[in-house]
């Protein structure tokens, strides 16, 4: 970040679908680079009223909805629409989990429910366009998944990394648009609550509870910094981008 952009202020829309699915560690790399972070419950929230090209940056967060499932969740529509509006103006937008797969909707690929769920602490592997992006810094840094769903890449996107499970693990759209279907975000407070929400799922997976602490306790602080470069060096990008555009 340049000295410059130390003294703007910006603003960071964030969507969140679930209380328990939160911003996380990638707060303090928001509000170092200088953005006032606001966040939207969109459960519960008029997405629909929102002017989606308010903010300087969107971050689109987890959840256990699926992307496709717009007559159930009616707010997903608002949210699509929102994306959409942003794309076409290649504003920025940064999503996670479902944050990526509403993204990938919104450009025209197909989500849909994979045959099975990805869940525990795993590698990601960063392709040759990945070596060059942002994603990066998960390089041999195991990251938390917990996911379901999965989608096709979308047209006219670069693929940044992929799993043994799953091929599109993160994509970009030059400087402004970032997507990883893992989590960054997860802090012991965050991987704690979802242990007690969602762990009794894990037997089916091969895993306990118990393993999946000792692993975070192993392996979040190198997650947690990877989380922190890979945030700023997307937003550092996006800042260069705003700098030469003005």
């Amino acid at each position: 970040m340049t000295d410059a952009a130390a003294h703007v202020r910006r603003t960071a829309l964030v969507l969140r679908h679930d209380s328990t699915i939160g911003l996380g560690n990638l707060g303090p790399t928001l509000e170092a680079h200088g953005y006032d972070v606001v966040t939207i419950d969109a459960p519960v929230t008029d997405v629909a009223a929102l002017d989606p090209l308010a903010a300087d940056l969107v971050v689109v967060l987890g959840g256990e909805e699926g992307a496709y499932e717009t007559d159930r969740y009616p707010y997903l529509a608002d949210e699509l629409r929102l994306l959409r509006t942003r794309i076409d103006a290649e504003a920025p937008v940064f999503g996670v989990c479902l944050g990526a797969q509403l993204l990938a909707a919104a450009l025209g690929a197909r989500v849909y429910r994979g045959e099975r769920k990805e869940v525990g602490w795993l590698e990601v592997t960063p392709t040759a366009a990945g070596e060059r992006s942002p994603v990066r810094h998960f390089a041999g840094v195991p990251a938390v998944q917990w996911h379901g769903d999965t989608f096709d890449l979308p047209e006219g996107v670069e693929r940044l990394a992929s799993s043994d499970q799953y091929a599109n693990q993160a994509f970009r759209r030059g400087e402004w648009l970032l997507a990883v279907q893992f989590h960054p975000e997860v802090t012991a407070r965050i991987h704690e609550d979802w242990l007690t929400a969602w762990g009794d799922e894990l037997p089916a997976y091969g895993l306990t509870s118990a393993q999946l602490r000792a692993e975070r306790a192993h392996l979040g602080p190198r997650a947690e910094a990877a989380s922190a470069a890979l945030l700023g060096d997307y937003l550092d990008g996006i800042e260069s981008r705003a700098e030469a555009a003005a």
